[in-house]
């Protein structure tokens, strides 16, 4: 289904996103993976939903040294993604 009309992607491309090794942690971030910016931002509540799925329990019940918990990325965000930090001001 397409989630953003905007921009025109699906949610098959924010799982997409997701699924690497260093997913996105906002759904600002996964424009930025996706290679555009929140236009009208009315889809910004899909794709957390859908990042929030995708992820499934272990967003929910990660440890300290889980590639997806929020401490992982807030420890990691300055040093290892700085253009999608950007990205996210932006948006």
């Amino acid at each position: 289904m397409i989630v953003c009309s905007c921009n025109v992607f699906s949610d098959h491309d924010v799982r997409n996103a997701v699924s690497g090794a260093r997913p996105p942690r906002t759904p600002g971030q996964v424009y930025g993976c996706l290679g555009c910016s929140a236009q009208c931002g009315r889809c910004a509540r899909t794709i957390k939903a859908i990042m929030d799925e995708a992820l499934g329990a272990c967003a929910k019940a990660c440890c300290s040294g889980c590639p997806h918990s929020a401490a992982h990325a807030e420890a990691h965000a300055h040093a290892e993604l700085p253009d999608l930090m950007v990205v996210e001001a932006a948006a």
